[in-house]
């Protein structure tokens, strides 16, 4: 997978307060952009990045 992992952890609920998954933190449109695999590695990193952003709160 080319050195970055999907934030994807196998909990799949939108929690609809803040519009993320309550798993990986990606809105359902980062979802449905399709699998973390088929994504460049510039594009998954990016992803990754939001993710662990919107985790802390920021």
């Amino acid at each position: 997978m080319n050195g970055v992992a999907s934030p994807c952890i196998d909990v799949c609920r939108m929690n609809p307060e803040t519009g993320f998954c309550d798993g990986c933190f990606r809105t359902i449109d980062e979802i449905a952009r399709g699998r973390c695999t088929a994504m460049t590695r510039s594009a998954r990193s990016s992803l990754a990045s939001r993710a662990a952003n919107k985790a802390r709160g920021s």
